[in-house]
């Protein structure tokens, strides 16, 4: 009765009511609940994602946490400004870098499940993405090549900002670590922009410790046992000393006899010094030796060269022979005093002349 009072009014039967019901609740829960699922789980996989990546970079920046397993500290420079920021600059970028690359994959991941949900065929989409790939790999090899490598050296914490490193063709003190080149200043002030995919080889010589090496020479005649002695007791005596304690890590020693030239004998001194310092107690250690060793009357050794001289008896004949000046007519002798006082008496005396004749 009811069913046929409302396909009456409305032409509609409850079995066709029932059928666009279902119709509906299918196309909600196939097409848009699909969608929404897909969607909140790349969401819920980036914000866990995003998690993980922050507490990575917090620890790294803290110094609580090291990847590549480089657990290394940078002694005196340990909780100075120069190595906070330096922290800082690497978590900042490999957190970038990792956000980045999280949330662009996901994203192209939840736009293809989407496209395939809603009946667009994607297949196209991969085959262009597949061309693409392989057109940007031949065409910006070195580019990629340079993010990657900025990626590793990053994560293993090779160098970092305040660092005196050799990059094999520039070598100075790191200013700028970035993904894709380094800047650093050497000695002489020249900025160098390194890019991370040419460097082959890292010098750093500031991770954990350095060594101040210092080869003495001295003369032969000097007494070894007794210069080693005196160079013993000017590093002790530096160490020993308020303001250059803080920079030696070890107690300095004198290795013996390092070579041997043809000017002198070279001694060998080497102190373990905190990162960055060695040149200062270089510079300080040679200073003291100079002066030790002009009050000890230590001889530093002077070159010696042997000279060979050749005296040859036909080099004043070939001299003159080469000589354009003694290429001249040559002039008569000059005349003697006998000579000269016979001219005057003849010019005195015309007629002895006529007589003598």
């Amino acid at each position: 009765m009811l069913d046929s009072i409302t396909h009456a009014f409305t032409g509609v039967t409850s079995e066709d009511a029932a059928d666009g019901a279902q119709s509906v609740v299918t196309f909600l829960l196939d097409k848009p609940l699909k969608i929404v699922i897909v969607l909140l789980i790349c969401w819920v996989a980036r914000f866990l994602l995003m998690r993980v990546i922050g507490r990575v970079a917090t620890g790294i920046a803290t110094g609580a946490g090291k990847l590549g397993g480089g657990g290394r500290r940078n002694g005196l420079l340990e909780s100075s400004p120069l190595l906070n920021e330096r922290r800082q600059q690497r978590a900042e970028t490999l957190a970038s870098v990792l956000k980045s690359t999280v949330t662009f994959v996901l994203g192209i991941l939840a736009v293809l499940v989407v496209l395939d949900t809603i009946g667009i065929a994607i297949a196209p989409f991969l085959a262009s993405a597949g061309i693409a790939g392989v057109a940007l790999g031949f065409g910006a090899q070195a580019l990629v090549k340079d993010f990657l490598s900025g990626v590793f050296m990053l994560a293993e914490d090779q160098y970092g900002v305040g660092d005196s490193v050799d990059l094999g063709d520039a070598s100075g003190t790191v200013e700028a670590v970035g993904l894709r080149v380094t800047r650093l200043r050497d000695v002489k002030g020249t900025v160098w922009y390194v890019r991370n995919g040419e460097i082959v080889r890292v010098g750093n010589q500031s991770q954990g410790w350095a060594r101040a090496v210092l080869d003495v020479s001295v003369a032969y005649g000097e007494n070894l046992a007794r210069v080693q002695e005196v160079l013993q007791r000017i590093a002790d005596d530096l160490v020993a000393e308020d303001d250059w304690r803080p920079l030696v890590m070890d107690a300095p020693e004198v290795w013996g006899v390092e070579k041997m030239t043809t000017d002198g004998i070279v001694l060998r001194l080497v102190v373990k010094t905190r990162p960055m310092q060695q040149w200062a107690v270089q510079r300080e250690l040679l200073r003291r030796i100079k002066a030790v060793f002009d009050a000890e009357g230590i001889e530093f050794p002077l070159a010696q060269r042997t000279v060979f001289l050749r005296h040859d008896d036909h080099a004043p004949q070939a001299r003159r022979l080469n000589d354009p000046a003694a290429a001249v007519t040559p002039q008569p002798p000059a005349p003697s005093e006998a000579d000269v006082a016979a001219q005057d008496a003849a010019a005195a005396d015309p007629g002895s002349t006529n007589r003598g004749l």
